[in-house]
């Protein structure tokens, strides 16, 4: 039974899939929108928007905490510099999701997650 697990399995081991969403996080932060299917989405949202709360601080603290959870160091630099300074007065909801179908293949439902 899942009783109190929040994380989302993804059909994934536990290393792929963290490795999985780093990767994915990191790409949300440099090109600031990925298509993916819903339920990486759901899965990605609230550790995209924690990088983002981190990164408004502006700490040397909080650039190691980027640095441990993403993977690209390009990724660390540009949610420091230029996210961090962009949604300064914003509290929270740095992300939006848009539905764009399904998949071909398997029918999985497809949505572009984005930074507002």
């Amino acid at each position: 039974m899942r009783h109190r697990n929040k994380n989302k399995i993804l059909g994934r081991e536990k290393g792929p899939r963290e490795l999985m969403l780093r990767n994915l996080a990191s790409s949300i932060l440099i090109y600031e929108k990925v298509k993916t299917t819903k339920a990486k989405a759901q899965a990605i949202r609230p550790i995209v928007e924690k990088m983002i709360t981190s990164a408004k601080e502006g700490t040397l603290a909080s650039r190691r905490g980027l640095i441990k959870v993403l993977l690209q160091k390009n990724a660390v630099k540009k949610a420091m510099e230029v996210l961090g300074d962009r949604y300064k007065e914003r509290a929270g909801g740095y992300t939006r999701t848009t539905k764009l179908g399904t998949r071909a293949g398997d029918h999985a439902e497809m949505v572009q997650i984005e930074l507002v």
